[in-house]
């Protein structure tokens, strides 16, 4: 087996659950080397202590926790598990400035990083903006945009919320030349664990997959009042895990179809095929679906 791939996790983690089964299946993927897990967006205090926590269940608390730019005032979904859990008794590292910790990363490192980017992107456009040299050693991975189909498959492109969310930062991002592969809503917007896939993990005595599943039914109760939720049940089947198609591209694809399709970010945060984009690879749909799910559920049981 090849060296494990250096990676960088931008997260809006402690907002939407699927940031916390990302990072949990990075952490379990011996082909990834997670260097620096990075809050964006929201209250970052809040965001960083979410990773730490759950790196301290994982074991990993050897690993670097950045906090992100402030920006947004969202809701603290997380917060009943998160509890009175303070920064202060996280062993490894954190830093004040995660902007620039990712730059530093990124330029101290021996071999190309990647960035795998799972939230809005205020802290890779100021990275860009502060240290332009940082493309010659990383590629960008992110799950941003919607190309042919929505959200919940409606046959229509829509305004994806981590693109949407800070258009400017994206059409930074976005516009700068370099490696760039994307899992828009066409590909991860499908993907869900249920039957004797979640009933597995659901039963897993592994603390990082307890960490998992407490935050799971604390997401479900924070949000219990959102229409599109009232049917599901949370006993029998994940949230939509969209950034977890992200860490799966950070070391395979083939699980998915892609494409290498132009692509710009409009000011009111659409993503458009346009010849006067960037060149990017997109995966744009699944070429085989459940062994993806097989593998999330075998590397987080």
């Amino acid at each position: 087996m090849s060296a494990p791939i250096p990676v960088i996790i931008d997260t809006d983690i402690g907002f939407d659950v699927d940031d916390v089964w990302a990072l949990a299946f990075a952490l379990r993927c011996p082909e990834l080397d997670v260097r620096l897990v990075v809050s964006d967006s929201g209250n970052t205090h809040y965001g960083a202590r979410v990773a730490a926590k759950l790196l301290s269940e994982a074991g990993r608390d050897d690993v670097p926790v950045g906090i992100g730019i402030p920006l947004d005032d969202i809701a603290q979904t997380h917060a009943a598990w998160l509890g009175d859990y303070a920064l202060d008794s996280y062993r490894g590292p954190v830093h004040a400035d995660g902007v620039g910790a990712i730059c530093d990363t990124i330029m101290q490192s021996s071999e190309p990083v990647t960035l795998i980017c799972i939230g809005p992107l205020p802290n890779i456009a100021a990275a860009l903006s502060r240290q332009p040299r940082i493309v010659r050693n990383a590629r960008f991975i992110g799950m941003h945009g919607s190309l042919r189909r929505g959200y919940l498959g409606a046959p229509k492109p829509m305004r994806e919320y981590n693109v949407r969310k800070h258009p400017l930062a994206a059409q930074h991002v976005f516009a700068t030349p370099w490696d760039i592969t994307i899992t828009p809503l066409d590909s991860c917007g499908s993907v869900v664990l249920d039957g004797q896939r979640f009933a597995g993990i659901a039963a897993s005595r592994d603390p990082l997959t307890r960490a998992v599943m407490a935050n799971h039914f604390g997401w479900f109760d924070a949000v219990s009042e959102c229409p599109v939720l009232k049917d599901i049940d949370p006993n029998e089947r994940s949230s939509i895990l969209y950034d977890t198609v992200a860490v799966y591209l950070a070391f395979a694809e083939q699980c998915l179809e892609m494409e290498t399709l132009p692509v710009r970010i409009s000011n009111d945060g659409k993503t458009l095929i346009d010849p006067a984009g960037q060149s990017m690879h997109c995966a744009v749909g699944w070429r085989d679906y459940p062994a993806f799910v097989d593998l999330l559920t075998s590397r987080l049981q």
